[in-house]
């Protein structure tokens, strides 16, 4: 008998770790600035996608670059995860 292909996708530990402390940060710290963000996704919610799509360092290297864009002279708007 063969498996179904897994859609979920396979993380590193760095990864897991760095996905929990965003969520830790999501639950207890962006609840305090909401509508900060000039983006949507928010940028947490981007940083979340792209570690878990690309990888820690892939992954962060994006939320990096992501975050150096987020600022009062940036107009915004829809900035998905790229493939």
């Amino acid at each position: 008998m063969t498996e179904a292909p897994s859609t979920a996708f396979s993380v590193s530990v760095a990864a897991r770790a760095a996905l929990v402390l965003l969520r830790a940060y999501k639950f207890l710290i962006s609840q305090y600035f909401r509508g900060s963000c000039r983006f949507l996704p928010s940028c947490a919610d981007y940083a979340t996608e792209a570690i878990g799509r690309h990888g820690f360092l892939r992954g962060g290297w994006m939320t990096a670059l992501r975050l150096g864009r987020c600022h009062p002279f940036c107009a915004g708007g829809h900035d998905p995860v790229p493939w």
